[in-house]
C-alpha cells in the first residue's frame, strides 16, 4: 500500500499520468458544539473578532473528514486522490457534518 498519498484539488497532477480510476472516496465527522465555546462565542459576538473557537473546532473536523477520506483511498490501493472537495451541512442543532470526497486513483510519473 502507498505511504505517501498525493491529495489535490486538481483533476489532475503535472508531472503524472492518472494510469487507473478507482472510484469515488469519502470521509466524514459530525462536531457538535461546546456549551463553554458557545459562553466565549456569545461573548465574541458583543465585541466582534474572530471566534477562534469554532475556527479551531472546524480546522479539527476537516483535518479528520480528509484523514478518513485518505484511509479508504489506501484500502483500494490508491496513490493519489484527485478533485477534492468539502463541503458541510448542519444535521441537528448545534451539529455540523464535515464531509471530504474526491477521485482515488493510481498515478505513475511521465
Amino acid at each position: 500500500m502507498p505511504e505517501n498519498i498525493i491529495i489535490t484539488t486538481t483533476e489532475s497532477i503535472p508531472g503524472y499520468k492518472i494510469v487507473k480510476v478507482l472510484g469515488i472516496v469519502s470521509g466524514s465527522t459530525v462536531r457538535a458544539r461546546h456549551i463553554g465555546k458557545d459562553l466565549l462565542a456569545g461573548l465574541k459576538n458583543i465585541v466582534g473578532g474572530e471566534v477562534s473557537e469554532y475556527t479551531e473546532l472546524l480546522a479539527e473536523a476537516r483535518d479528520e473528514a480528509i484523514r478518513r477520506m485518505i484511509e479508504k483511498a489506501r484500502v483500494l490501493g490508491a496513490n493519489a486522490v484527485v478533485n477534492v472537495r468539502l463541503g458541510s451541512s448542519q444535521v441537528a442543532q448545534g451539529a455540523a457534518e464535515i464531509l471530504a470526497y474526491g477521485t482515488a486513483v493510481i498515478i505513475e510519473p511521465e
